[in-house]
């Protein structure tokens, strides 16, 4: 059984974060591992609060998975400041130097009910050192604009396919630019490769407000399919899939008084 390691936070009402990709990953027939990087008071109507965990923690937590489980893909959910954020770095880069595995970054900066899970320090930090260390990342429209002010404020009034280019070209790693947030009756998400490949996906929107999760479920979905030795398009065109069937599956399903989560295929 091939083994995926989550590094995230943690969600209370376990419908995002390490709870949701550990049943994403158990999902996919591998064994889910977990690097808790911040501790979160949340449910279906929102985040209240959250707390970082101690950097040592973080780094005794990484070298003791690393050092035993072997991880076969590694999916990178919430580094709440930069502390968190160097730890992971300084191990994963010393991990991967002798264990070249794909690393898949969810780049979770604000919640969906408007929370800031990261610090601006750590956003800079991150698309510096860790972008290159990633296989994919996979940010939605906010976040996307949020990354190419840090390049150039220019780019934001060029189109996605310049954009999905630029960051490509400029990190060397594939992005995944999530269409979910545009207002439209089609989903299309683009995936960019370092070297010059474009795949678009396109799904229907299904109306629902149970989407909880959605980031966190695909980015582990890419990692499980990844681990289990697809291609970066294949694996990435198999999660669009299963995140489709789990939106479908939880349209009619309550749980809180919110935006609910997802339900596993």
């Amino acid at each position: 059984m091939e083994v995926v390691l989550s590094i995230a936070g943690s969600d209370s009402s376990a419908g995002a974060g390490i709870q949701q990709d550990l049943k994403t990953i158990t999902a996919h027939g591998c064994y889910g591992a977990t690097v808790i990087t911040s501790i979160t008071a949340q449910n279906t109507l929102g985040v209240q609060s959250a707390m970082p965990v101690p950097p040592q923690m973080v780094a005794q937590q990484l070298r003791a998975v690393l050092s035993d489980l072997e991880p076969k893909a590694i999916k990178i959910g919430i580094l709440p400041n930069i502390e968190v954020a160097q730890v992971v770095v300084d191990e994963l880069r010393s991990y991967l130097e002798q264990h070249p595995v794909p690393v898949v970054y969810d780049p979770v900066m604000i919640s969906t009910s408007g929370y800031p899970l990261m610090t601006e320090d750590a956003i800079a930090y991150i698309v510096n050192h860790l972008f290159p260390l990633c296989t994919l990342v996979t940010p939605n429209l906010p976040e996307t604009t949020c990354l190419l002010q840090l390049i150039d404020k220019f780019v934001l009034s060029l189109f996605v396919q310049l954009a999905g280019e630029t960051l490509a070209k400029r990190y060397g790693c594939a992005f995944l630019l999530k269409g979910g947030h545009a207002d439209k009756p089609q989903m299309i998400d683009l995936l960019f490769e370092p070297d010059g490949c474009v795949s678009t996906y396109v799904t229907e929107r299904i109306a629902t407000s149970n989407l909880h999760g959605t980031g966190c479920t695909l980015s582990s979905a890419i990692a499980s399919n990844l681990a289990l030795g697809r291609k970066l398009p294949d694996a990435v065109g198999q999660a669009k899939q299963f995140i489709s069937e789990a939106i479908r599956r939880s349209a009619g399903v309550r749980i809180g008084h919110g935006n609910g989560p997802l339900q596993m295929p």
